[in-house]
């Protein structure tokens, strides 16, 4: 089976619950220090689902990697911006799928209307850093001491990315359900 990249489904929860484990369980990828259980996943994806993307790489039905956007900050001024995650098993990194599958979830904000992707990076984190980087996003500042895990206090770098150029007045946001298939498709189908 060939590598694909498809819309997330709920049943996709454990598999994702597993890549993300040692994110919280012992790295710093995350805050999050309680790893949550398969039920408050499938919860996750189908309340994201609902207005923004969340992506995974598929090969030979496994799931390897996935890549969601979410809301940025709770107010309406915010509404075309958001921010991005990404996490990728173990055993599939350095293989370029991060990149293709966040190149993925970048174009599909693009047709949503969404204007700038924000990455936040536990520091140093010198991989994700180089990720962002080779992906168009620029340093947009330092949270100083934000997060305290693991026994240590860790800084937070803010990336940015403009996926497009704001307009005045800006079109609403498209929520992710209501894209239309073929172009959407079209867009998975060539990170595939």
């Amino acid at each position: 089976m060939t590598p694909a990249v498809r819309i997330a489904r709920i049943e996709d929860a454990a598999a994702i619950r597993e890549i993300y484990a040692p994110s919280v369980t012992d790295g710093t990828a995350t805050f999050e220090t309680v790893l949550p259980e398969v039920g408050t996943m499938r919860e996750r994806i189908h309340n994201r689902l609902a207005r923004y993307p969340w992506l995974v790489w598929e090969e030979s039905g496994d799931v390897l990697a996935y890549a969601y956007a979410g809301r940025f900050r709770e107010r309406a001024a915010y509404d075309w911006i958001a921010e991005t995650s990404i996490y990728v098993r173990a055993d599939a990194h350095r293989r370029g799928i991060a990149r293709r599958l966040y190149s993925a979830l970048l174009d599909v904000m693009r047709l949503q209307g969404l204007t700038q992707a924000v990455g936040v990076i536990t520091l140093p984190g010198a991989a994700s850093v180089a990720m962002h980087a080779a992906m168009g996003f620029a340093p947009a500042g330092v949270w100083r001491q934000c997060g305290y895990k693991l026994g240590q206090w860790w800084d937070v770098g803010v990336w940015q990315k403009e996926l497009q150029p704001a307009v005045n007045p800006p079109a609403a946001v498209i929520p992710f359900p209501r894209l239309p298939s073929a172009p959407l498709q079209s867009l998975l189908e060539r990170q595939g």
